[in-house]
């Protein structure tokens, strides 16, 4: 049998970047520990549509966990309380009856607030555009396959590979840094040959727009590799470090 939960939840409701936010509280009843954490959220809509009120913003996409689209501060925690969990998969299992549950944005001067749990995160986007590609021509599976590299760097590139560019790390870090995400889309490609021959000019513009766009620096807290629904290693920021370094001290790239 199917169990139901009665909760209280606090959401976020901002019209927009200009306007004054704040938490409106909403009862949700009879609320089935199957559904996902955004099931729960469509149930409430559908209730506040019935009731002729505006119902709550909230970004999702694939609902499989795969996309990075989905994404609120869960009770102070990114994503909500289970370790290596995005937003849509996290189900309502995980909470108890009579929980109240505090659901917010991600907060960061980076990412603006487009509408009650909606936010801007182009500012991602434009770190990749710096950067996060090669200019050689990788041809089909064949041809990729035909520069030999070892499993391990092969499966180092492959874990760096699978962050999802969701901001949880910034929404994570009492810095607001996008550094855990940076460096993920460095070591993807500084760890491949394909990804050498650009690795200077990578490193350098993807930090420099990073700085520009008004993400904060990493003090080593470590909050956004525990809030990483991918488990994103921060192995990445060190390597990153180094390949910065290397690039500024020894490259000619300004």
């Amino acid at each position: 049998m199917t169990k139901t939960l009665n909760l209280t939840l606090k959401v976020w409701r901002q019209n927009g970047p200009d306007s004054m936010g704040r938490l409106e509280t909403y009862n949700a009843g009879d609320i089935s520990t199957d559904m996902s954490f955004l099931e729960m959220i469509d149930v409430i809509n559908e209730q506040l549509t019935i009731e002729g009120k505006e119902p709550i913003a909230f970004d999702h996409d694939c609902r499989e966990g795969i996309c990075g689209m989905c994404g609120t501060v869960v009770n102070g925690r990114p994503h909500g309380p289970e370790k290596g969990t995005t937003l849509c998969q996290l189900h309502m299992r995980h909470f108890s009856d009579g929980d109240t549950i505090v659901i917010e944005p991600w907060r960061s001067r980076a990412f603006k607030i487009i509408k009650d749990l909606v936010v801007d995160r182009g500012a991602l986007d434009k770190i990749i555009q710096a950067g996060g590609y090669v200019s050689v021509n990788t041809g089909g599976a064949p041809d990729a396959n035909a520069i030999p590299i070892s499993q391990d760097t092969a499966e180092k590139a492959m874990d760096a590979a699978a962050c999802i560019g969701c901001g949880a790390c910034v929404a994570a870090c009492p810095n607001a840094s996008a550094m855990l995400f940076t460096s993920a889309k460095i070591s993807q490609l500084a760890l491949l040959p394909q990804g050498r021959p650009e690795a200077a000019t990578r490193a350098i513009a993807m930090v420099r727009a990073m700085d520009e766009l008004g993400f904060g620096n990493c003090t080593n807290e470590r909050e956004c590799e525990a809030e990483c629904p991918k488990e994103i290693s921060i192995v990445n920021i060190a390597r990153m470090n180094r390949e910065f370094f290397k690039a500024a001290f020894f490259s000619e790239v300004k």
